[in-house]
């Protein structure tokens, strides 16, 4: 189903027709890089901005966990988080479903605006906010219920009852995540006798249930086996066609194959997390600006 494309990022082959001539888009922002064209003949910044960040800083109490966050996510793109531990990857990305909300004493300043508009602030509707932008986390965490009721939950929670609409929901995210013809036979089975792999992917249908338009995944690889994450890989890239992905990853090779743009973060001098660089994952590993980038790319630091 996918094929290395010619700058190395894994691509759609043949079977799936031809990408589309990409059309001009906007210049470099100062905190971007020149514009790779990517493995998938895509450059990314011809897709339209999806998630800004202005200026972000976000609190527990008195820690200051990110500084002066400022980014541009762009739509139908991969964006994968990168940096080493505790330098506020996942911070990061709860606070674009406002996942932070949760901790007692978080406060956040500056601006984060989805299609642009501010998602921060007491007029948001979080409950909706959530159902735009869905998450997977670092490891399966599947409902002890069915596999069916694990992935019709969000939509029943929305106000779907009627049977035939939810059975069409479960086969349509069932089958964007190759896992209908897997388990078509079994959705009156306990998820949790699933193995890990397809644990995760279930947690993908799931949050597909609900038709969002941006899926954060934190470390959503790293609990599994090689197979299952190829499998995981494969399906960001076929969900790119409909919706925007962000991951926050620790593996490089993952970062190179699958994401068209990359975010380096790192822990300035004061221990607070910040944006090193953020570029066209292909130029960021082959001609990083910052010798932080380099350090931390070609493993003599983190």
């Amino acid at each position: 189903m996918f094929e290395k494309g010619e700058e190395g990022r894994l691509a759609p082959g043949p079977a799936l027709g031809p990408e589309p001539e990409p059309e001009p888009g906007p210049e470099p922002g100062p905190s971007s890089g020149s514009g790779s064209v990517l493995g998938n003949g895509i450059n990314p910044r011809t897709r339209a901005v999806k998630l800004r960040t202005r200026a972000v800083n976000l609190y527990y109490g008195d820690y200051h966990a990110l500084r002066d966050i400022t980014m541009d996510i762009h739509g139908c793109t991969i964006t994968a988080i990168i940096g080493p531990s505790g330098c506020g990857k996942s911070s990061l990305l709860r606070l674009f479903n406002r996942m932070n909300d949760l901790i007692p004493g978080v406060r956040v300043e500056g601006q984060i605006l989805l299609d642009d508009q501010p998602i921060t602030g007491k007029p948001t509707d979080v409950t909706m906010l959530r159902r735009r932008v869905g998450m997977v986390f670092q490891r399966p965490n599947v409902f002890p219920m069915s596999i069916y009721d694990n992935v019709v939950i969000g939509p029943r929670r929305h106000g779907v009852k009627q049977r035939l609409a939810l059975d069409a929901i479960a086969e349509r995210s069932l089958r964007q995540v190759a896992l209908w013809e897997e388990l078509k036979d079994s959705l009156k089975k306990q998820a949790m006798g699933l193995s890990p792999g397809q644990q995760q992917r279930l947690c993908i249908a799931r949050a597909l249930a609900v038709k969002p338009e941006i899926i954060l995944m934190d470390e959503s690889c790293s609990a599994l086996d090689p197979e299952s994450t190829m499998k995981i890989e494969g399906l960001m890239l076929e969900l790119t066609k409909e919706y925007t992905i962000i991951i926050v990853t620790h593996n490089m090779e993952q970062a190179r194959r699958v994401s068209d743009m990359s975010a380096f973060m790192m822990i300035d001098e004061d221990k607070v997390g910040t944006l090193v660089e953020y570029a066209p994952t292909l130029e960021l590993f082959a001609n990083p600006r910052h010798q932080q980038t380099e350090d931390y790319i070609t493993g003599r630091y983190g």
